[in-house]
């Protein structure tokens, strides 16, 4: 290899180890929250947790390959650009063409470790992946149980907990069993707890203290008492005959390619799995189209800096995604066949590339240019300049520090979005050709999901921003010039620490007002993308219920309009829910200005002392229960609940003698988490003093790396508050005071 190779490959090698760790972190933040903190809290041991993150590793290198070489070659090249350095090569006589020698290495490279990943890696990972969840859940069945909310995981079995105690198991446990027919028999019991044997394939449920309601089919009513009750639950639903079954993601290529014999050997159209099978080369391919267009497109970014190339290949990356799966709709209305729509997108961008590639070794290195109208750039340069005199009423040094830092900061949330929508459009685009979706649901799920990646990225984005931009004053000798003038490195980020306080205040009114309605929604449009019935997660059609005073509802269906309820149970119980004290059933129940009418029923009164029940029918009746608005009122959640509902909520809890450390840690962290943008810069502005002249690329590894501490600490202290390790407060803020004491030590021995 020459000089100009080996120079090339260096300059492409930081930025692509760079993206890499970026965008595998981005990729696996979201699945961290959703698995790891769940998990540990539930005593699941960090080797497996561990493990379980590992297998999502080779799905997010599938992706994070190719979007990284696209960043590599543009961050290389305009960093050439920029310094003129291009232009000399050619120069020297130099060509373009000569310069793809080293970026056809890097992009056949990364397409034979990209076509490992997806055609050996993906394949076990997925399936490891699944068979842990599922050894999970199926070993720690009773860990499932939420308190104070229905459980419908086991076979014909609704679980209801009053609290889960840090020994284990349930207390004060209702259990509605359906196995003879809805309604029939219902358990009470001080302490419960699920026993898993996988070896033997069966599942048990031990109650303690336990009094059982049955009706049978003539109508009789009997209730039973005992110590120590087990019941036998249907093994089918937990451990399914033959495993956990592949799907398409999870097959070898050999195995797609026997399915596809299969299929059509049933007379069926395997398009879904040719399309799977051939998008294992495709992709892998991408590299190779990526090289073209990361070569032409880097020359031409001059001025516009490595987080703009950052940027620029986002757009890039979605645009072939977005053809990748536009390839597969046209699949689906037969107008192209499967293997042209998996390469669809190689073509069209690789087509592209080509002629970008062309123009660029005639033009040598002359910008790309779009044409805007010198109206519309005069009146943005005038609104520009009159929000930074209003926004920004400092010195000459403030502004030009602020301005920097807002840039970097738009640039940082900007190409961080762009990798989370990236993400969930390659994940859920699948589910619209599915057909369990579509378009609109889909656009309807990233509308609402924005606020909470917002959540995430406002974080990272102050992070980078702060490291990048004094990375960049120090590596341009900008930050020794105001030293030598007399001007201190805490007077210097002063515009830093206020966009930090900003971005706290932000993310505390986001908390506040839209995100938990919007991952509410969010969360709904997923669960109809993933396959389930809006029934199934529609709050009006939840059909269990807790009311105020501690009564269980169970109906058929709920009509708020009409405020009627069809086949409608009442469970009502003493204090402690140690025993029930009345059960109503009725067929029709409406509700009018005097109370609920209830129609064609019966109510059964059960006597302190145990004696016989009092049974009354009634063919019209009116009862007090809850108004018809606590049928339509979401059910209690952190996640979807602010800060001020969330305090309301533990309260009522703790005054009602519940255990409320969950929603004290919930509660306390979302008092907490805003002050990250604050702690971030603290530590961000010594930190990136330190670095020296490395530059850009050097303070955006420093900001993943400390991003990744930071979140993994979140989830450890989480865990532990979860478990009653620690306290709720010191679980909540120990990472901001961990990670706090650090800035303070760097903000006190760096040079000022």
């Amino acid at each position: 290899m020459r000089i100009i190779d080996r120079y090339l490959l260096r300059q492409m090698a930081w930025p692509f180890a760079l993206g890499l760790a970026v965008f595998t972190f981005l990729l696996i933040v979201p699945e961290l929250m959703r698995y790891a903190e769940d998990y540990v809290s539930k005593g699941v041991s960090l080797w497996i947790v561990g493990r379980l993150v590992a297998t999502l590793l080779p799905y997010s290198l599938a992706l994070t390959i190719p979007m990284s070489v696209l960043l590599a070659l543009l961050v290389a090249f305009g960093r050439l650009s920029a310094d003129r350095e291009f232009v000399a090569l050619q120069a020297c006589g130099v060509s373009l063409y000569r310069l793809f020698r080293p970026v056809a290495l890097v992009s056949l490279t990364s397409c034979l470790a990209t076509a490992y990943v997806y055609m050996v890696l993906i394949p076990v990972g997925n399936q490891t992946f699944r068979e842990i969840t599922f050894s999970i859940l199926a070993s720690s069945a009773e860990n499932e149980v939420k308190p104070r909310v229905f459980f419908d995981g086991f076979p014909s079995f609704v679980v209801y907990a009053r609290e889960l105690p840090p020994a284990g198991g349930w207390d004060g446990v209702f259990i509605a069993d359906n196995r003879a027919g809805e309604g029939s028999s219902i358990y009470l019991a001080r302490h419960g707890r699920a026993v898993v044997d996988r070896s033997a394939k069966t599942v048990e449920m031990v109650l303690e203290g336990w009094t059982r309601h049955e009706v049978d089919p003539s109508g009789e009513y009997r209730v039973f008492r005992g110590d120590n009750l087990v019941l036998n639950l249907s093994p089918e639903g937990m451990f399914p005959s033959g495993g956990v079954q592949k799907g398409l993601r999870e097959m070898s290529v050999p195995e797609l390619r026997a399915r596809i014999g299969i299929v059509r050997e049933r007379g069926e159209s395997p398009h879904n799995e040719i399309f799977e099978l051939h998008k294992r080369f495709s992709i892998p391919a991408a590299c190779l189209v990526f090289g073209l267009i990361g070569l032409a497109l880097g020359a031409t970014n001059r001025r516009d800096g490595k987080l703009a190339s950052f940027v620029l290949g986002i757009a890039v990356i979605f645009a072939y995604y977005l053809l990748l799966w536009f390839g597969q709709s046209l699949v689906r209305g037969q107008l192209i066949p499967s293997w042209l729509a998996a390469w669809l997108a190689n073509l069209v961008l690789g087509a592209l590339g080509v002629l970008l590639f062309k123009w660029r070794g005639r033009v040598a290195d002359q910008p790309i240019r779009f044409f805007i109208p010198e109206a519309i750039r005069n009146r943005i340069t005038q609104r520009t300049q009159r929000l930074g005199r209003i926004a920004l009423p400092f010195g000459i040094l403030d502004r030009y520090v602020a301005m920097t830092y807002l840039r970097l900061l738009g640039l940082s949330a900007l190409a961080l979005a762009g990798v989370f929508y990236v993400s969930a459009f390659i994940d859920l685009s699948e589910k619209v050709f599915r057909g369990t979706g579509t378009w609109t649901m889909l656009g309807t799920f990233f509308v609402f999901t924005t606020p909470q990646y917002l959540y995430y990225i406002v974080p990272l984005a102050v992070l980078l921003a702060s490291l990048v931009t004094v990375a960049i004053l120090t590596k341009n000798s900008e930050l020794v010039v105001m030293k030598a003038c007399g001007i201190s490195l805490y007077r210097i980020a002063v515009p830093m620490v206020a966009g930090a306080i900003a971005a706290g205040t932000f993310l505390f009114g986001l908390e506040q007002t839209i995100l938990g309605p919007a991952n509410r929604r969010a969360q709904t449009v997923r669960h109809v993308l993933d396959g389930g019935s809006p029934e199934t997660f529609d709050v009006l059609n939840r059909r269990w219920v807790v009311g105020r005073d501690g009564a269980i509802y169970h109906y058929g269906y709920f009509d708020p309009r009409l405020r009627r309820f069809t086949s409608l149970w009442v469970y009502e119980f003493d204090e402690g829910m140690r025993r029930m004290t009345q059960r109503t059933y009725a067929d029709r129940a409406h509700y009018a200005d005097s109370g609920w009418n209830l129609e064609r029923g019966w109510a059964r009164a059960f006597d302190v002392g145990g004696g016989e029940p009092s049974y009354v029918q009634f063919v019209s009746a009116q009862r007090a229960l809850e108004p018809p608005e606590h049928f339509s009122t979401e059910p209690p959640d952190p996640e979807f609940m602010s800060f001020t509902q969330l305090r309301t909520y533990t309260e009522q809890l703790a005054q009602s003698g519940f255990d409320v450390v969950r929603q004290r840690v919930a509660l306390y962290r979302k008092l907490s988490f805003p002050f990250v943008t604050i702690v971030m810069t603290l530590i961000a502005v010594p930190f990136a003093v330190t670095i020296g002249r490395s530059g850009a690329m050097a303070g955006i590894g420093v900001g993943i790396a400390i991003a990744l501490a930071y979140w993994t600490t979140i989830l450890f202290f989480a865990a532990m508050g979860s478990g009653g390790l620690l306290t709720p407060v010191l679980a909540a803020w120990a990472p901001n005071l961990l990670f706090g004491a650090g800035a303070a030590y760097l903000l006190l021995t760096v040079r000022t």
